[in-house]
């Protein structure tokens, strides 16, 4: 991967600005702060996202870090996972997220949180531990494959530990939540 400048600054821009007005409302949709008609307004902009990323996939591919630079890499990452309701369209974008690692344009961590929540959305067990539900009780893995041999998966894609990886998420979470509140968390910088 390279930190030279970015050939699409102005596509950088824009999955940037996106990305973070997108966590900005996940966070208060995650702590209920949102009214109905705000949670309306919330999906509508998922949807506005999830089309702009689309776009994005259909014209260039994944977007990597030699096209839009680290940063926004991540972002179009992000959106892609929270692309929840268009499952055809998180799978494919794994698909490209996978050829841009391949290629040593995308961090294989990325990868391994947006494959596993196309599984999690699949209803199928996840790979790598990525996935957890908030409950009122706290934080619970989403069902795992083989999970005795998980920690080997995780290190080969150089995630932490799933014991560290689940206090991380239950110590970022303690605080704000509201029971009753279920809702399928990606472990972005801390699985």
């Amino acid at each position: 991967m390279t930190a030279a400048e970015p050939l699409r600054p102005d596509l950088a821009r824009e999955l940037i600005d996106r990305a973070t007005k997108a966590a900005a409302r996940r966070a208060k949709r995650l702590r209920n702060q949102l009214d109905a008609v705000q949670l309306g307004q919330d999906r509508h902009a998922d949807h506005a996202d999830a089309k702009v990323l689309r776009r994005v996939l259909a014209e260039h591919d994944w977007p990597g870090h030699r096209l839009v630079g680290a940063e926004a890499a991540r972002a179009a990452w992000s959106l892609a996972l929270h692309a929840d309701d268009d499952a055809d369209f998180q799978r494919a974008g794994a698909t490209l997220l996978e050829r841009a690692v391949q290629d040593g344009d995308a961090r294989v961590q990325h990868w391994a949180h947006l494959y596993d929540r196309t599984l999690v959305n699949s209803g199928r067990p996840q790979e790598f531990g990525t996935q957890q539900v908030l409950t009122a009780s706290g934080n619970e893995l989403c069902p795992v494959r083989a999970p005795d041999s998980l920690d080997q998966r995780r290190a080969s894609v150089g995630l932490s530990p799933i014991a560290t990886a689940l206090e991380t998420v239950r110590r970022r979470f303690a605080q704000g939540h509201q029971a009753g509140d279920s809702s399928t968390v990606v472990l972005a910088e801390v699985a």
